[in-house]
């Protein structure tokens, strides 16, 4: 087991079992020289997936691997294509290098939102390295065992109109209704789910899986892909200071090594 780290862009704790958490919405850095584009309200960077990193810690002493970026989702979604094509059709998106706040109000001072070159530029430092150390993790651990299952995590505010109607189930399981993982697993994940009551929960409903699940998912290349987006209310206070909730969290995370341990101990049929 090892560390590398990236500190600009993200750093990697490398595991000795074939798991990779990816949390690619954990960061809260905004570069300095970036700063002065946004509105005031943005660098509050309240759109973060917050405390993730501290909810799934647990997962390196299961000897899993970690990848946690650095950034904001403000500078650049490493969740988002890179060609910038929308995840859900026919809903409101965010972009690849996002313009508006998960309410919809503008991300940027007038006339201050990135031109082409700029998005280009910030997926060549920040999206690409996070990428391609991932690719090369599930690389590693699929050389190594046989498979890998990625194991993207994501939180959200329980109510955001702009982005869909009333309040998200609890626990939302994304695997691109199927494609992104054998579906015994699936399965499994699924029941871990469904054998709670604590918490509401639904499997590919308004969020079937990103990019990163949608890209990485290949089962017939023995890679399998899952996203797990929670409502901060599971865990955490969804106003200003966004403060995580120790009583709540700690009745999620039993949860969270649920389903953590479900895919170490599933392995696929050869």
């Amino acid at each position: 087991m090892n560390a590398s780290t990236h500190p600009s862009i993200y750093t990697l704790h490398r595991g000795h079992r074939p798991l990779l958490v990816s949390l690619p919405h954990v960061g809260r850095h905004i570069p300095p020289a970036l700063q002065p584009l946004y509105a005031e309200r943005a660098l509050q960077v309240e759109d973060t997936d917050w405390h993730l990193d501290e909810l799934y810690a647990f997962a390196k002493a299961l000897g899993a691997s970690l990848i946690v970026p650095s950034c904001s989702r403000f500078v650049i979604d490493l969740n988002r294509p890179p060609e910038n094509t929308p995840m859900y059709a026919g809903a409101n998106n965010t972009e690849l290098c996002p313009t508006r706040f998960f309410t919809g109000d503008p991300l940027y001072r007038d006339g201050c939102a990135p031109s082409a070159a700029q998005i280009d530029e910030r997926r060549a430092t920040y999206w690409q390295p996070y990428h391609d150390a991932l690719r090369a993790e599930l690389d590693r651990l699929s050389h190594e065992h046989g498979h890998a299952v990625l194991f993207d995590g994501h939180s959200i505010k329980s109510r955001l109109p702009w982005l869909f109607e009333g309040k998200l189930p609890d626990l939302n399981l994304g695997t691109a209704e199927g494609r992104s993982c054998d579906p015994v697993l699936r399965q499994r994940l699924a029941t871990v789910l469904q054998s709670q009551s604590t918490f509401t929960q639904v499997v590919d409903g308004r969020f079937k899986g990103g990019h990163i699940t949608r890209h990485y998912g290949q089962p017939a290349q023995r890679v399998h892909a899952v996203q797990l987006e929670m409502c901060w209310s599971t865990y955490m206070e969804e106003a200003p200071p966004y403060l995580i909730d120790p009583a709540r969290a700690a009745k999620l995370q039993p949860v969270l090594q649920a389903l953590l341990e479900t895919t170490l101990n599933w392995t696929p049929e050869a």
